[in-house]
């Protein structure tokens, strides 16, 4: 069995890396951080264009026809350019939400109680009872309240303490915004992107170990430094394994493993390229501190971690016993071989 990607797939992460280093490159990156996080509406058209919103809907309802493995690829480019966004919310939203498939609008999540990313420039809220737009969109914004967010890219609300009443609501906007199945694709996305900060913060410490000197040496070459480059590695790469797997099986259990490997490696990762970059890893002229910010922030939503472990957990309790081991003899049983 072939896990390699196909010439098809590299060609699709190929030509999104080369897109967004042309739409989105560091110096646009750093004006999205002066302007707080404000969405460029002519970057989401673009991005509507190249197909990334449309990726999973048929050919027939004008979408490009292909699946989850190649959303997972998309993902990893735009968490590794630190693409801001709520681009999970609006590809989930492709072919729900009138604009969404075409990068004409803006669509974010309402998931119970927690921040809400974007709101003040949605178009529509993908909340639990479905989509809230218009008067009901209007009245949800109006009543929510800016919080201070960590990510500089990454505006937030807090959802009204309260359903929002109204002649146009009757949906409860407390409930999680996915439910089923769309939960666990939006946490298999959200775990692309911590792949692909991942992989950006390992590349970044990497470059920075080889170039700045240190007693006329590259720091690269000090063994606390290698051994700090060689753990991004070690935790990039099984994350990488789990993402990709799990998104050809779409298997919740995996997803959830795949997620809490994500989530380590973009958070860990990027504290380590921190500290590799020394006293200038903190300041705010470095980029290392937007991976870090960012990765905290998708850690606490989504699938968080606690959820993650619960549904492993559940998951482990409901599995049937293999064959081999002592479950699988049943109760004052040992197996062959096996002591009295």
């Amino acid at each position: 069995m072939d896990f390699q990607l196909s010439d098809d797939q590299r060609a699709l992460r190929s030509g999104m890396r080369d897109l967004l280093g042309a739409v989105f490159d560091r110096d646009r990156m750093r004006a999205a951080v002066e302007r707080g996080g404000a969405l460029d509406r002519a970057l989401w058209r673009e991005l509507g264009a190249a197909g990334f919103f449309a990726l999973r809907l048929p050919e027939e309802d004008g979408g490009v026809g292909l699946g989850l493995p190649e959303a997972v690829l998309l993902f990893e480019e735009a968490g590794r350019a630190l693409l801001p966004g709520p681009l999970v919310a609006t590809h989930l939203a492709a072919g729900r939400v009138k604009g969404a498939a075409e990068g004409a609008a803006v669509v974010t999540a309402a998931d119970g109680d927690r921040p809400v990313a974007h709101l003040a420039e949605a178009d529509a809220v993908l909340a639990g009872g479905g989509p809230l737009d218009g008067e009901a969109l209007r009245a949800f914004v109006a009543a929510a309240r800016p919080v201070r967010s960590m990510d500089p890219l990454t505006p937030l609300h807090l959802p009204p303490p309260e359903p929002v009443a109204g002649p146009a609501v009757s949906a409860p906007e407390r409930a999680p915004a996915y439910a089923g199945r769309l939960r666990y694709e939006a946490a298999l996305l959200s775990a692309a992107e911590q792949l692909g900060s991942a992989v950006r913060t390992t590349e970044m410490a990497v470059q920075h170990a080889r170039e700045r000197q240190q007693f006329g040496a590259p720091i690269g070459s000090f063994q606390a430094v290698k051994h700090l480059c060689a753990d991004m590695l070690a935790r990039t790469e099984p994350a990488r394994a789990a993402v990709y797997a799990a998104a050809v099986t779409g298997d919740p259990l995996e997803i959830a493993a795949a997620e809490l490997l994500a989530d380590e490696a973009a958070v860990r990762n990027a504290r380590d390229c921190l500290q590799i970059h020394g006293g200038m890893g903190f300041t705010w002229e470095a980029d290392v501190h937007l991976h870090l910010k960012r990765a905290w922030l998708r850690a606490a939503t989504g699938l968080t971690e606690a959820e993650a472990e619960e549904e492993l957990a559940a998951g482990l309790g409901a599995a049937p016993p293999r064959s081999g081991s002592s479950a699988a003899y049943g109760p004052g049983r040992s197996q062959a071989g096996g002591g009295a």
